[in-house]
Parts: structure tokens; sequence; C-alpha cells
């Protein structure tokens, strides 16, 4: 049930198999959920972290008129949460979007890993900084990008995301996010993501139909977005 994590940390390092091994070791309880879950509120004290072993989640901030904003969006083979090991409590939600299985890993074993493996620890430091990277990213968005830019950034970043973890076919991939969903991601009505997605398909460029996005024109959308995944950190080299 974690390969797709396993991947994900193969993806930019080597993981040997008595590393492997460990984190095996440390995932001991899988929960399915459903969509629309509160997965973790904020503040609370968290004594474990969650593992996305499927589905989609975000991360997320509310005013109080109940406006929302999504800061990241996780898939499969993400750590949702991973920084609550040092923080022992978020300042934001997290809500699963679809249908997800997920993964408790107690903070204790967190611990372990860090005392007996230091190369581990590296890489799960690599996976909060590559979160760090992705915020920045989704703030120039919402700051200066247009907004069919924002939407064909999300989907390249998307794209690239889960091809790593094997979850793309071809130029295709399954979201299953509403609009509304979309909208709280980009700072946007759904109105105005309706508008920019048709304009974007108009183009040619990328099409969702019944939760299926199938890029038509990967150049062309990247450049749309002025999308590079260098912020992505995909080269594999030791941590």
């Amino acid at each position: 049930m974690i390969e797709r994590h396993l991947m994900k940390l193969r993806a930019r390092d080597e993981v040997t198999p008595e590393e492997e091994q460990a984190i095996r070791s440390i995932v001991r309880e899988l929960r399915h959920v459903r969509a629309d879950t509160r997965l973790i509120r904020a503040g609370e004290v968290l004594s474990e972290s969650t593992m996305l072993l499927d589905g989609i989640a975000c991360r997320y901030k509310d005013l109080r008129n109940g406006e929302r904003q999504i800061t990241e969006l996780h898939v499969a083979g993400d750590f949702l949460d991973l920084h609550s090991f040092t923080l022992k409590r978020l300042d934001h939600d997290v809500l699963a979007l679809t249908r997800c299985t997920i993964a408790v890993v107690a903070h204790d074993d967190l611990r372990r890993i860090t005392d007996d493996h230091p190369h581990l620890t590296r890489l799960y430091w690599f996976g909060t900084n590559l979160d760090a990277a992705i915020h920045r990213e989704w703030e120039l968005s919402l700051g200066r990008r247009t907004a069919a830019a924002r939407i064909a950034h999300l989907l390249c970043e998307l794209y690239v995301r889960l091809g790593l973890v094997g979850l793309t076919d071809g130029f295709s991939y399954r979201l299953g996010l509403t609009q509304t969903d979309l909208a709280e991601c980009l700072g946007l009505t759904s109105v105005h993501v309706n508008r920019m997605l048709k304009e974007l398909r108009e183009g040619g460029l990328v099409a969702i139909r019944d939760g299926m996005v199938d890029i038509e024109d990967w150049e062309g959308l990247q450049k749309r977005a002025e999308f590079t995944p260098d912020y992505l950190y995909l080269e594999r080299r030791p941590r």
C-alpha cells in the first residue's frame, strides 16, 4: 500500500532495502475515509502524522465568512503533515477532497527513524522543503499569474506529480475535483474557473471530461502557464 510513497522517495534518491523495511515497519494502521472528511483540525495537538496512499487531499484555511483558500493539494505518496512531527500542531486544516486511503504514523516511530536512519531523515526533511517550494509557486500564481495561466499551471503541476507515482496514462490523469475545489485552489470563482477551462479547451490545450484531465498540447499548456518543473526538484541525487 505504500508503493507510491516509495516511488516518490526513489525519484529523488536511492532507498536501501533496510530503509524500505524501516518505512514499512512504521505504517501500522490504514484508514479509508470519505470525500469531504476533515483529517486534521487546526490547533489540535498531534502525536501522529498522516501518509496519503490513495486519493487527493488538501491543506486549507477559512475566513470567518466561510470562504476557503486551499494552500496545497496532496496526491498519493505524500505525507500530509510530516511537519507536525516538530510543530506538534498545525495552523491549518487538512481535508480529504476525494475518497482517500491514509496511513497513520506515530511520532514515536518517526523519532526512531531520525535516530536510526539519518539518510531517511534527510529525505523526509527534503519532503517538507518541497512542500515549501510548492507553496511559493502557488503564491506566485495567486499574486501574478492570469486566471487562465493559474489553471494551466496547476494542471501541469498535477500531471508531473501524479506521473511521478504512476498515476498518469499518456497525457491523461484522473483528477476528481469539482470546479469549486479548483476555484478554492486558485483564488477564483467557480464561474471564472468554468470560463477559463472553456478558453483552454477551445485553445486546444486541455480538456476535463468526467473527472479526467486530457492534455492535448503539453508544450502549449506549459507555455501558457509559464510552467517549469524546477521547483519540484525532480533530479535524482544523494540527499
